[in-house]
Protein backbone atom coordinates (compact mmCIF):
# COMPACT_ATOMS: atom_id res chain seq x y z
CA UNK A 1 0.00 0.00 0.00
CA UNK A 2 2.94 2.19 0.42
CA UNK A 3 3.42 2.39 -3.34
CA UNK A 4 1.94 6.06 -4.63
CA UNK A 5 3.72 9.12 -4.06
CA UNK A 6 3.40 12.45 -4.83
CA UNK A 7 -0.36 12.02 -5.46
CA UNK A 8 -2.90 14.56 -2.95
CA UNK A 9 -6.44 13.20 -3.67
CA UNK A 10 -8.76 15.82 -3.05
CA UNK A 11 -11.91 14.33 -3.54
CA UNK A 12 -12.50 11.55 -0.76
CA UNK A 13 -16.08 9.62 0.45
CA UNK A 14 -17.02 10.42 3.70
CA UNK A 15 -19.67 8.21 5.76
CA UNK A 16 -22.58 9.90 7.13
CA UNK A 17 -22.37 12.65 9.90
CA UNK A 18 -24.83 10.76 11.56
CA UNK A 19 -23.44 7.24 11.97
CA UNK A 20 -19.68 8.95 12.83
CA UNK A 21 -21.63 10.63 15.66
CA UNK A 22 -23.51 7.29 16.78
CA UNK A 23 -19.79 5.88 16.81
CA UNK A 24 -18.38 8.32 18.89
CA UNK A 25 -20.89 7.53 21.91
CA UNK A 26 -18.65 4.45 22.49
CA UNK A 27 -14.80 3.63 23.74
CA UNK A 28 -12.47 1.30 21.32
CA UNK A 29 -13.27 -1.79 22.79
CA UNK A 30 -16.79 -2.21 22.74
CA UNK A 31 -16.69 -1.29 18.61
CA UNK A 32 -13.33 -3.52 18.39
CA UNK A 33 -15.37 -6.28 19.97
CA UNK A 34 -19.00 -5.43 18.13
CA UNK A 35 -16.39 -5.87 14.79
CA UNK A 36 -16.02 -9.12 15.34
CA UNK A 37 -12.76 -8.30 17.49
CA UNK A 38 -11.24 -6.30 14.41
CA UNK A 39 -9.44 -3.05 13.32
CA UNK A 40 -7.14 -2.63 16.39
CA UNK A 41 -3.94 -0.55 15.56
CA UNK A 42 -0.92 -1.53 17.57
CA UNK A 43 -1.53 -1.02 21.09
CA UNK A 44 1.82 1.19 20.96
CA UNK A 45 -0.24 4.04 19.83
CA UNK A 46 -1.07 5.91 22.93
CA UNK A 47 -2.53 9.57 24.42
CA UNK A 48 -0.03 12.10 24.45
CA UNK A 49 -2.42 13.48 27.56
CA UNK A 50 -4.65 11.18 29.82
CA UNK A 51 -8.25 12.52 28.42
CA UNK A 52 -7.54 12.15 25.18
CA UNK A 53 -10.14 11.21 22.80
CA UNK A 54 -11.23 11.30 18.51
CA UNK A 55 -13.58 10.08 16.40
CA UNK A 56 -13.68 11.18 12.80
CA UNK A 57 -13.19 10.29 9.16
CA UNK A 58 -10.01 9.73 8.26
CA UNK A 59 -7.41 12.53 5.94
CA UNK A 60 -4.90 9.63 5.67
CA UNK A 61 -1.01 11.08 4.69
CA UNK A 62 1.93 9.22 3.37
CA UNK A 63 5.27 10.46 5.12
CA UNK A 64 8.61 9.83 4.61
CA UNK A 65 10.79 9.34 7.33
CA UNK A 66 12.01 12.63 9.04
CA UNK A 67 10.29 14.63 7.03
CA UNK A 68 6.71 16.62 7.83
CA UNK A 69 6.08 17.90 4.91
CA UNK A 70 3.09 16.34 3.77
CA UNK A 71 1.59 17.50 7.12
CA UNK A 72 1.45 20.98 5.91
CA UNK A 73 0.01 19.65 2.61
CA UNK A 74 -3.00 17.67 4.28
CA UNK A 75 -4.20 20.78 6.25
CA UNK A 76 -5.72 22.01 2.73
CA UNK A 77 -7.60 18.70 2.74
CA UNK A 78 -9.26 18.62 5.92
CA UNK A 79 -13.06 19.40 6.45
CA UNK A 80 -14.85 19.86 9.86
CA UNK A 81 -14.32 16.90 12.38
CA UNK A 82 -11.71 14.89 10.34
CA UNK A 83 -9.02 13.20 11.76
CA UNK A 84 -5.65 13.61 10.32
CA UNK A 85 -4.22 9.61 10.45
CA UNK A 86 -0.41 9.93 10.08
CA UNK A 87 1.81 6.68 8.51
CA UNK A 88 5.44 5.89 7.19
CA UNK A 89 7.21 4.99 4.30
CA UNK A 90 9.43 3.22 7.09
CA UNK A 91 9.56 3.45 11.05
CA UNK A 92 10.35 6.62 12.12
CA UNK A 93 10.08 8.23 15.65
CA UNK A 94 10.65 11.86 15.13
CA UNK A 95 8.77 15.11 16.11
CA UNK A 96 6.81 15.18 12.94
CA UNK A 97 4.02 17.24 14.77
CA UNK A 98 3.58 20.01 17.32
CA UNK A 99 1.82 22.88 18.81
CA UNK A 100 2.20 25.20 15.53
CA UNK A 101 0.55 22.22 13.38
CA UNK A 102 -1.71 21.64 15.69
CA UNK A 103 -2.84 24.92 15.58
CA UNK A 104 -3.49 25.07 11.68
CA UNK A 105 -5.05 21.77 12.01
CA UNK A 106 -7.71 23.23 14.38
CA UNK A 107 -8.39 26.20 12.49
CA UNK A 108 -9.61 23.74 9.49
CA UNK A 109 -11.68 22.18 12.36
CA UNK A 110 -9.80 18.86 12.71
CA UNK A 111 -10.78 16.74 15.42
CA UNK A 112 -7.31 15.32 15.91
CA UNK A 113 -4.23 13.34 14.69
CA UNK A 114 -3.14 9.34 15.01
CA UNK A 115 0.38 9.05 13.87
CA UNK A 116 2.34 6.26 13.98
CA UNK A 117 5.24 8.47 14.61
CA UNK A 118 6.46 10.93 17.34
CA UNK A 119 4.92 14.26 18.32
CA UNK A 120 6.72 16.66 20.32
CA UNK A 121 5.21 19.87 22.31
CA UNK A 122 2.76 17.97 24.25
CA UNK A 123 2.01 19.91 26.97
CA UNK A 124 0.95 22.61 24.31
CA UNK A 125 -1.28 19.71 22.86
CA UNK A 126 -2.65 19.20 26.39
CA UNK A 127 -3.29 22.90 26.98
CA UNK A 128 -4.94 23.26 23.50
CA UNK A 129 -7.36 19.65 24.67
CA UNK A 130 -5.93 18.55 20.76
CA UNK A 131 -6.20 14.81 20.61
CA UNK A 132 -3.12 13.32 19.27
CA UNK A 133 -2.57 9.30 19.51
CA UNK A 134 0.95 8.87 18.67
CA UNK A 135 4.01 5.96 18.44
CA UNK A 136 6.55 8.64 20.37
CA UNK A 137 7.16 11.48 22.02
CA UNK A 138 10.24 13.25 20.74
CA UNK A 139 11.42 16.59 20.80
CA UNK A 140 13.70 15.59 17.50
CA UNK A 141 12.48 17.59 14.46
CA UNK A 142 11.75 16.91 11.06
CA UNK A 143 12.78 18.69 7.52
CA UNK A 144 10.43 19.68 4.91
CA UNK A 145 12.39 17.79 1.33
CA UNK A 146 10.58 14.86 0.34
CA UNK A 147 7.02 13.59 -1.12
CA UNK A 148 4.54 11.61 0.50
CA UNK A 149 0.94 11.76 -0.52
CA UNK A 150 -2.12 12.61 1.22
CA UNK A 151 -5.41 10.88 1.12
CA UNK A 152 -4.29 7.64 -0.17
CA UNK A 153 -4.61 3.90 1.78
CA UNK A 154 -1.48 3.70 4.18
CA UNK A 155 -1.06 1.25 6.70
CA UNK A 156 -1.19 2.82 10.60
CA UNK A 157 0.68 0.84 13.01
CA UNK A 158 0.07 -2.61 10.87
CA UNK A 159 -3.99 -1.07 10.62
CA UNK A 160 -5.11 -0.49 7.35
CA UNK A 161 -6.82 3.37 6.45
CA UNK A 162 -8.31 4.73 3.35
CA UNK A 163 -9.34 7.76 3.34
CA UNK A 164 -13.02 8.30 4.81
CA UNK A 165 -12.39 5.60 7.41
CA UNK A 166 -13.64 6.38 10.80
CA UNK A 167 -11.06 6.70 13.79
CA UNK A 168 -11.57 6.23 17.14
CA UNK A 169 -9.52 6.43 19.59
CA UNK A 170 -9.52 6.36 23.73
CA UNK A 171 -7.34 5.60 26.59
CA UNK A 172 -7.63 1.76 25.64
CA UNK A 173 -6.46 2.42 21.84
CA UNK A 174 -7.11 3.19 18.56
CA UNK A 175 -9.41 1.23 16.26
CA UNK A 176 -9.94 1.22 12.57
CA UNK A 177 -14.14 1.41 11.26
CA UNK A 178 -14.73 0.88 7.34
CA UNK A 179 -16.69 4.23 6.33
CA UNK A 180 -19.11 1.61 4.45
CA UNK A 181 -19.53 -0.28 7.92
CA UNK A 182 -19.69 3.10 10.04
CA UNK A 183 -24.06 2.59 11.03
CA UNK A 184 -24.03 -0.72 11.12
CA UNK A 185 -20.91 -0.88 13.36
CA UNK A 186 -22.66 1.54 15.58
CA UNK A 187 -25.85 -0.41 15.69
CA UNK A 188 -23.98 -3.50 16.99
CA UNK A 189 -21.87 -1.41 19.47
CA UNK A 190 -25.14 -0.31 20.63
CA UNK A 191 -26.38 -3.96 21.29
CA UNK A 192 -23.21 -4.73 22.94
CA UNK A 193 -23.23 -1.68 25.37
CA UNK A 194 -27.01 -2.85 26.25
CA UNK A 195 -26.21 -6.76 27.00
CA UNK A 196 -23.38 -5.81 28.89
CA UNK A 197 -25.59 -3.60 31.45
CA UNK A 198 -27.21 -6.63 32.15
CA UNK A 199 -24.15 -8.32 33.12
CA UNK A 200 -23.24 -5.35 34.63
CA UNK A 201 -26.38 -5.56 37.09
CA UNK A 202 -25.79 -9.36 37.86
CA UNK A 203 -22.62 -8.98 38.66
CA UNK A 204 -23.71 -6.02 41.31
CA UNK A 205 -25.67 -8.14 42.66
CA UNK A 206 -23.06 -10.94 43.71
CA UNK A 207 -23.51 -13.16 40.56
CA UNK A 208 -20.08 -14.60 39.72
CA UNK A 209 -18.69 -14.79 35.66
CA UNK A 210 -18.75 -18.78 36.28
CA UNK A 211 -22.00 -18.73 36.35
CA UNK A 212 -23.02 -16.46 34.31
CA UNK A 213 -20.95 -17.37 31.92
CA UNK A 214 -21.49 -21.52 31.86
CA UNK A 215 -17.64 -21.80 33.01
CA UNK A 216 -18.27 -24.36 35.54
CA UNK A 217 -18.85 -27.25 32.75
CA UNK A 218 -15.67 -26.58 30.09
CA UNK A 219 -13.80 -26.09 33.53
CA UNK A 220 -14.89 -29.63 34.42
CA UNK A 221 -14.07 -31.12 31.82
CA UNK A 222 -10.76 -30.23 31.24
CA UNK A 223 -9.99 -31.42 35.00
CA UNK A 224 -10.44 -28.69 37.19
CA UNK A 225 -10.69 -29.96 40.66
CA UNK A 226 -11.32 -27.84 43.90
CA UNK A 227 -9.14 -29.18 47.23
CA UNK A 228 -9.99 -28.31 50.70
Amino acid sequence: MHTELGVVRTTIERPDAAAVAALSAFGTATVHEAMGRTGLTRPYLRPVYPSARLCGPAVTVLLQPGDNWMLHVAAEQIRPGDVVVAACTTESEDGFFGELLATSFRSRGCAGLVIDGGVRDVADLAAMDFPVFSRAINARGTVKATLGSVNVPVVCANAPVRPGDVMLADADGVVVVPRERAAEVAEASARREAAEAGKRERLRSGELGLDMYGMRGPLAALGLRYED
